[in-house]
């Protein structure tokens, strides 16, 4: 969102009269946009009537993050510990998107019971689910 300012800001920026910065903004010299009795006048018309340079607001490239959780049953405190190192290891060595990949574990002993929840981005997500994955069809 563009930055308003009161004809009487303007007029202070620019070293003028109120009056004179009102008239400019009915002759149409000075962008302005009308909210209520009063004009507002954007940055970027700022810019333009002043002379300055004005720059095209940046785009941000579109970021896409993939949430997953894992639920692997009927584990043991010895399989948590290597699916653990494996995955942990794999999520620092980042993959083909960003590579940043946040996971964190859970191990609940009493249900026999492991959570992996991954964030991060899709490829990089991909390839530790695939890990991930693997490692469960090498127990079978």
């Amino acid at each position: 969102m563009t930055q308003l300012y009161s004809v009487e800001e303007v007029a202070a920026l620019l070293g003028l009269h109120v009056k004179t910065v009102r008239g400019y903004v009915r002759d149409g010299r000075l962008d302005a946009v009308r909210i209520g009795r009063q004009y507002r006048i954007g940055a970027d018309a700022l810019d333009a009537f002043a002379g300055r340079a004005v720059t095209a607001p940046r785009r941000r490239k579109a970021a896409v993050e993939v949430s997953s959780i894992v639920q692997i049953d009927d584990v043991d405190r010895a399989l948590v510990d290597r699916v653990s190192t494996l995955v942990m290891s794999s999520a620092g060595s980042g993959g083909q998107d960003d590579g940043r990949l946040r996971v964190e574990m859970a191990y609940d002993e009493a249900k026999s019971r492991m959570k992996i929840i991954v964030l991060g981005g899709p490829e990089s997500t991909a390839e530790l689910l695939r890990l991930v994955g693997a490692l469960m069809e090498d127990r079978s």
